[in-house]
């Protein structure tokens, strides 16, 4: 007496063409929003300062102001910055926020604009194999 036993498989597999590039494209757009969210918070951040009259030579005020001097370089003697004793309210601070938003927005579509890809179809293979198998008591 034999018995006979078969075994199917079904493999699928699907590929998404440009996926990578996709990806690449999000990581990309995603590391931008993220500079300059960091950016508008140092830069917030010293307004307030700024705004209350902290102490320049507190290493934290002092390390806020130095890291956002680099950044509020060119719109520096932009506007008058009203004082009052020692507190400042620096205009040009808000819209270097402004016109750094606008950068990176515009940076953004750039990205955009240059790598993605629309995601097309995919493309799916399917695999039938059958094997049997012969068992002899």
């Amino acid at each position: 007496m034999s018995n006979e036993n078969r075994v199917s498989q079904v493999r699928t597999s699907k590929s998404e063409p440009e996926r990578e590039q996709r990806i690449f494209t999000f990581k990309a757009t995603q590391l931008i929003w993220l500079f300059l969210g960091i950016l508008e918070a140092l830069i917030a951040l010293r307004v307030g300062l700024m705004l209350i009259g902290a102490n320049p030579n507190s290493p934290i005020v002092a390390l806020i102001y130095g890291l956002t001097s680099l950044f509020l370089f060119p719109f520096t003697g932009l506007v008058n910055s009203p004082t009052y004793g020692s507190m400042v309210f620096e205009l040009s601070s808000l819209f270097a926020m402004l016109i750094y938003a606008l950068i990176a927005w515009a940076a953004e579509r750039i990205v955009w604009l240059i790598f993605y890809r629309p995601r097309g179809s995919s493309v799916g293979v399917t695999e039938t194999t059958t094997s049997e198998q012969h068992t002899n008591p």
